[in-house]
């Protein structure tokens, strides 16, 4: 049987651990740092969305270069010149608004309190 003063030695042990972590420092400390982590996570994911969405663009016009790019040569029509120069707008407009989703982003998590 354990003696009385190692029993009191554990209870105050587990009430002063309760007392920390139930602190309220503690509390929004870790509020805080969970909060930030999430923000982090959403942050990360609309960059993922941006890059899809630019490539996903990319590709499309691409593919559309190629096929105006085979009618200009087959028909020399200036038309399809005009065509590869919007699509290539097209794909620069792209990497614009993905550039601007990764700036925000990156804003909004440095200016998001941490909890430290």
């Amino acid at each position: 049987m354990a003696d009385s003063s190692s029993s009191v030695t554990v209870v105050d042990s587990v009430s002063t651990t309760n007392d920390i972590v139930n602190s309220i420092q503690t509390i929004t400390s870790q509020g805080a740092g969970k909060a930030y982590q999430s923000v982090a996570h959403a942050s990360s994911i609309s960059i993922q969305d941006g890059i899809d969405y630019l490539r996903n663009v990319s590709t499309i016009a691409t593919a559309g270069i190629g096929v105006a790019t085979a009618k200009l040569v087959a028909t020399q029509d200036p038309q399809y010149a005009d065509i590869i120069t919007k699509l290539q707008s097209a794909v620069k407009d792209a990497a614009d608004i993905t550039k601007t989703i990764g700036m925000n982003a990156g804003n909004i998590l440095t200016n998001f309190p941490s909890g430290k």
